[in-house]
């Protein structure tokens, strides 16, 4: 019996060759280009620099264990408004709680009144986490509409000011997270961390999209590159690192301090560990199928266990979605998922799934469900 590759299937396989030749390519390059060191944000040390970004509504605790245990250098908490805690909010208090294994770990505020910004830095300060960070570059329409965010791109003045009010209310290291500008029309990446530098602020984080594009288009890394060569203190690229060919291309073309993955990670904590590995030299090991839903599930229980069984599982819902991207009858197994209320039940159609699927990395259960 002759097994016939259909011709597009061969198409695909020759892609894969030449993907492979590329890898190894890169490998080689890895292996004499060396990235990996330690960054300095005032006197704290990060080690291998691969950082995970606060995510609003993601990075919990835990999401924050899982990234660390995959091979994130520091982590962040949730966005934070000051506002909020200025005003004693018991839901923002509690955006600020982290476990000391979570360490290194920095807490984002966000808003647009220095006197706000100061004061919750002085409560931030309190809770003692490694660092500070001020978040110049949230697109959300709820945060802008109240100047917040990337709205202060626009006001230069009012980032000047709120620098020197958290400055002036800490004494843990303080850094910055911004985007180019509001718009094409008024870049001004370069401009901010040149004075986020002179008011003493540790490391800037650069994602080199306006806030008009918000997530669309490409990241203009190269303007990474301007920023770092603009000032002395470490400067961390930010935008479009999905793969771990990204992270080390991230390096080499912007020459930054250390990068920083955020819509990358999700469903996708094991990207820190690949990064690290292919920076190092060594190929980085995909996850097979059962590798995925054992995580997924785990992430699961940890959040029922953390959160409660209702508001954990809802809540987790959005991250079987990034789970299962890609998976062979993906579709039809989110639909089988999101509308479940009970973790057993949740665990049951996994592991149905899983038994079909088993051992197989996702590249060949790809291949396989398309050669049935």
């Amino acid at each position: 019996m002759v097994l016939r590759v259909p011709s597009s299937e061969l198409k695909k396989l020759s892609q894969l060759s030449i993907a492979f030749t590329s890898l190894q390519n890169i490998l080689r390059a890895a292996r004499t280009y060396r990235i990996l060191k330690t960054m300095k944000i005032g006197q704290l040390e990060i080690d291998k620099a691969v950082l995970l970004a606060p995510l609003a509504g993601i990075t919990d605790s835990v999401f924050r264990l899982l990234a660390k245990e995959h091979g994130a250098s520091l982590v962040y908490t949730e966005m934070i408004s000051a506002e909020g805690l200025v005003h004693g909010g018991a839901k923002t208090f509690h955006l600020m709680e982290f476990e000391q294994k979570e360490r290194p770990i920095g807490v984002q505020i966000f808003g647009s009144r220095p006197e706000a910004m100061g004061r919750a830095a002085m409560l931030v300060t309190e809770r003692r986490p490694d660092l500070i960070d001020l978040n110049f570059g949230c697109p959300s329409r709820k945060v802008v509409n109240k100047n917040g965010g990337a709205a202060l791109l626009k006001d230069l003045d009012s980032i000047e000011k709120i620098l020197r009010a958290v400055i002036m209310a800490t004494d843990l290291p303080v850094t910055v997270k911004i985007r180019s500008g509001w718009d094409e029309k008024s870049i001004v990446a370069k401009e901010v961390a040149i004075m986020c530098a002179s008011y003493g602020v540790s490391a800037i984080t650069v994602h080199p999209r306006t806030r008009q594009q918000g997530f669309s288009g490409t990241a203009c890394w190269d303007l990474i590159r301007q920023v770092k060569e603009s000032v002395e203190i470490p400067v961390i690229g930010n935008g479009d690192i999905r793969t771990p060919q990204d992270g080390l291309r991230m390096f080499q073309e912007t020459g930054c301090d250390a990068i920083m993955i955020g819509r990358g990670a999700l469903g996708n904590p094991w990207l820190f560990q690949q990064i690290r590995d292919l920076l190092q030299g060594r190929d980085p090991a995909e996850p097979t199928v059962d590798e995925r839903i054992d995580l997924c599930l785990r992430h699961a229980r940890e959040l029922v266990d953390n959160k409660g069984p209702r508001r954990g599982v809802h809540q987790m819902r959005k991250h079987f979605g990034w789970y299962t991207r890609g998976f062979p009858e993906g579709a039809r197994l989110r639909r089988a998922v999101v509308t479940l209320e009970r973790l057993e039940d949740v665990e049951q159609v996994f592991r149905d799934y899983q038994h079909k699927w088993a051992g197989r990395s996702l590249c060949s259960a790809v291949l396989a469900e398309k050669t049935n």
